[in-house]
């Protein structure tokens, strides 16, 4: 029997959620309170370890390179990424308040029928370290191994991936299901759950169009550079997007991509080296997405989502995708510990970011690999003079 996917898993869970909250008495929406109280501080407690897991690997990684097309690649992704995110907060603050209501979703303190119900136990688990502290002391380690070669505390951190990867793939990813669950049957027994899935689809359709704009600004850039039509290069990653949104992986859609780099022409070392490490650094459209997500939830929210507030965490946002898992829903599994840190989300908001994300997760994946290939194509124009200049 095949497995059902996890997109129609969180539908089903939405869906389960809101017909909870419409029909069912106060004890048992509780019930999932408590889970979700458990579930948040699990989630908590294990956001440092994500971090470390992922970001030390990620980072000492970028060591194993070729030298200056390394650094270039790594700069190129980065800014791209920047760009990408800084696109669509600015996008985002001028198309959505034209349907989105500033602080729809505060809750009324005065009225207890719109606040959300409580759990009826709370298991404390704190974190080994705060999120700053674990992003720091990732970054200092992943460094160190970059800059001393080192393989035996690489492959200790390498392992704890691996564990990382195990648990939430296992553990944290079967049960979002149950936590998105309960936290919309809760939002709807305060009555905001319709609020959110009313502007649902047109923030989903803008994040679209902002994915297809930042791909055609990509190769048009990689076109110019390399005197080549950008619709054209375009044309020929269709695969590659198609591909990734069946995916949901840009690991798993390199074969193509790289297929596709090279029939637009980019040489094969050059494509063969560029690719690989892009699908791991390079996460231009998952950016747009959790910009555009977390400003939606904000806006409803009454948050501060100022450029002041939102550009320092769209340029952590741009590190922090390389420690992104290869598993559905992973880049916002590494975002979440900025997303608390620096945006002050809590455990229902960021459950409703997680729902948010998931539910393009594929179409962000085919805008990584897709902005992949122009990648490719630009640092194969800049490096091909190189060695006839030494």
């Amino acid at each position: 029997m095949k497995k059902i996917g996890l997109l129609p898993r969180l539908v089903i869970a939405i869906i389960l959620g809101i017909l909870f909250g419409s029909f069912m008495p106060a004890w048992f929406i509780r019930i999932f309170a408590t889970f979700n109280g458990i579930f948040g501080n699990f989630l908590n407690f294990a956001i440092p370890l994500i971090i470390i897991g992922f970001v030390v690997p990620g980072i000492g990684d970028l060591g194993t390179g070729a030298g200056k097309i390394l650094a270039l690649t790594a700069g190129v992704a980065y800014i791209s990424t920047i760009i990408s995110g800084s696109f669509a907060y600015f996008v985002d603050v001028t198309v959505f308040p034209m349907f989105l209501k500033e602080g729809a979703l505060v809750m009324d303190a005065t009225n207890p029928e719109h606040q959300l119900l409580t759990a009826y136990m709370n298991i404390e688990m704190p974190p080994i370290m705060d999120v700053m502290t674990a992003l720091i002391l990732s970054f200092l380690i992943g460094l160190g191994i970059s800059a001393i070669k080192g393989t035996y505390i690489k492959n200790v951190f390498n392992e704890l991936q691996e564990i990382i990867s195990k648990l939430i793939s296992n553990l944290i990813i079967p049960l979002l299901p149950f936590h998105v669950c309960g936290i919309f049957a809760n939002m709807t027994k305060a009555g905001t759950v319709f609020q959110i899935l009313s502007v649902f689809a047109r923030v989903f359709v803008i994040i679209i169009i902002l994915h297809i704009v930042i791909i055609i600004f990509q190769y048009t850039v990689s076109g110019l550079t390399a005197g080549k039509n950008p619709f054209k290069l375009i044309k020929n990653m269709i695969p590659a997007y198609m591909t990734a949104i069946g995916t949901q992986s840009s690991a798993a859609t390199i074969p193509v991509t790289l297929a596709q780099t090279k029939k637009n022409g980019a040489r094969e070392q050059v494509a063969d080296f560029v690719i690989p490490l892009c699908a791991t650094i390079h996460l231009s459209g998952s950016t747009i997405t959790l910009t555009s997500c977390a400003i939606a939830i904000m806006m409803m929210n009454g948050m501060d989502y100022s450029f002041m507030n939102m550009f320092p965490f769209i340029l952590m946002l741009g590190v922090t995708m390389v420690a992104a898992p290869g598993v559905p829903g992973g880049a916002v599994m590494a975002a979440l510990g900025i997303l608390q840190s620096m945006l002050g989300f809590d455990e229902t908001l960021t459950a409703l970011m997680i729902a948010l994300y998931l539910a393009q997760d594929s179409f962000g994946t085919a805008c990584n690999v897709t902005g992949d290939g122009a990648i490719a194509i630009f640092v194969d124009k800049v490096t091909a003079g190189w060695n006839k200049n030494k």
